[in-house]
């Protein structure tokens, strides 16, 4: 099967139209395989930038870290010795470039440093759940969701609403939207952000969460004003 939400499925299929397996791409990527390195860059590079960008500021700085990622693969494939996927010695390779080039050129703080997550305010709002003291109901939702049904299927697919959740995207904090995009636009699983990221499962879990739950309130706000 080809690549399937950015992870290696039991095959890739390259440019040329071929189908091999992880250890075959790699043994290709050792012998200077042109197709297999272009797939690579083709398949990788987005990914790569993003996540860059969370560790530096700079878009132009976070290029030139992929940039030196993929040289790092060039020289370093030899020595690769497969005690983890090639997608996850990949990552490592640029996470441990973008955190040496942030601390140069003081554009960035560890991952984990970043500012506490409370000063953004909570994911949903307060005002949508009944208050701890209240007699039937404590803590549950005054104002429940929206419900979208088939109105969110049918407007889903639309580009203004790509855009509308593209923009809220853009407007998590950092931490939040690289753990959102991460999961849920390049497909990576739980354990493989957490290791990218030196995050534990825990705090995975609550930027994840947040993230999801703050465009869940975008999409609601722009549903009910479409409606």
């Amino acid at each position: 099967m080809p690549v399937t939400n950015g992870r290696y499925e039991s095959a890739v299929t390259l440019q040329t139209g071929d189908r091999t397996s992880e250890a075959e791409l790699i043994e290709r990527l050792r012998h200077g395989d042109e197709a297999a390195f272009t797939w690579l860059v083709d398949t990788y590079s987005p990914s790569l930038k993003r996540l860059a960008l969370a560790f530096v500021s700079d878009d132009e700085v976070a290029e030139e870290v992929v940039q030196e990622t993929w040289l790092a693969v060039l020289t370093g494939i030899g020595r690769f010795e497969g005690r983890s996927s090639l997608k996850t010695w990949l990552f490592k390779i640029l996470t441990n470039r973008a955190k040496t080039r942030g601390v140069r050129e003081k554009r960035t703080v560890r991952f984990s440093e970043l500012g506490p997550e409370d000063e953004y305010g909570p994911a949903v709002g307060p005002e949508r759940f009944l208050p701890p003291d209240h007699p039937n109901f404590p803590g549950h939702w005054s104002i429940p969701p929206h419900p979208w049904s088939g109105m969110a299927e049918q407007a889903v697919l639309r580009r203004e609403t790509m855009e509308v959740l593209r923009r809220g995207l853009e407007q998590l904090p950092r931490s939040q939207r690289t753990v959102v995009t991460l999961r849920d636009v390049d497909g990576w699983p739980a354990h493989e952000v957490c290791a990218a990221l030196e995050l534990s499962e825990a705090n995975q879990r609550v930027l994840l969460h947040r993230g999801r739950s703050r465009l869940r309130s975008i999409l609601e706000t722009y549903f009910a004003e479409d409606a």
